[in-house]
């Protein structure tokens, strides 16, 4: 029967007839689990640049216009404009650990430019690009800030009540580095694969 079949052109397997040939389980799965889409360099590098910019130029102004000024009461006493120099870690901690902490970003940014050519996910692309920009804006005050290259302190100014005085590069690392965990949690890779634990 299965020469009859050959013989007449209706074959049971999909090579007799030109077809390609099935795909094993495992070059399926391969397949399935390839990422894609486009590469989302330009939304990492987009969203980089507009917080690196936001913090570069807010910084500017408050050292213009605040630092030796008293603080500007934006809603009372809850929230207040407050020039400060930071030495520390985002919030203020671990001042004296201003050369780890140059270090740290310095990796942090070589570790996301590595990982941008493997980015095909729009939410990573996002946060990755929110924690490029903070870490830049961080970096940019300790090597360029008194007192010194890699121990320059960073300008804080957002001074909400019984917190922290922090600024915007400090809020875009942490909105990034939230947005990641709830990336993780929903099981999506920065490749754009979505995986289930």
């Amino acid at each position: 029967m299965a020469e009859a079949e050959r013989i007449i052109g209706t074959p049971d397997t999909p090579e007799a007839a030109g077809a390609e040939p099935e795909q094993s389980d495992e070059n399926a799965k391969d397949t399935a689990e390839r990422p894609r889409g486009r590469r989302r360099i330009a939304v990492l590098f987009g969203v980089a640049a507009f917080a690196y910019a936001l913090d570069l130029i807010s910084k500017m102004i408050v050292v213009a216009k605040l630092e030796h000024h008293p603080p500007i009461e934006v809603i009372g006493d809850w929230l207040k404009f407050e020039a400060i120099r930071n030495a520390g870690a985002a919030f203020g901690f671990g001042e004296a650990f201003t050369v780890i902490f140059t270090v740290i970003a310095a990796a942090v940014i070589v570790v996301i430019a590595r990982l941008a050519r493997k980015l095909y996910s729009l939410p990573w692309a996002i946060a990755l690009g929110l924690l490029l920009g903070g870490a830049l804006g961080n970096l940019t005050d300790r090597i360029f800030r008194s007192p010194g290259v890699f121990e320059g302190a960073v300008v804080d100014f957002i001074a909400p009540k019984h917190f922290a005085v922090f600024n915007l590069a400090d809020s875009a690392i942490v909105c990034g580095g939230i947005l990641i965990v709830l990336l993780s949690f929903k099981g999506l890779d920065p490749d754009g694969t979505v995986h289930k634990d």
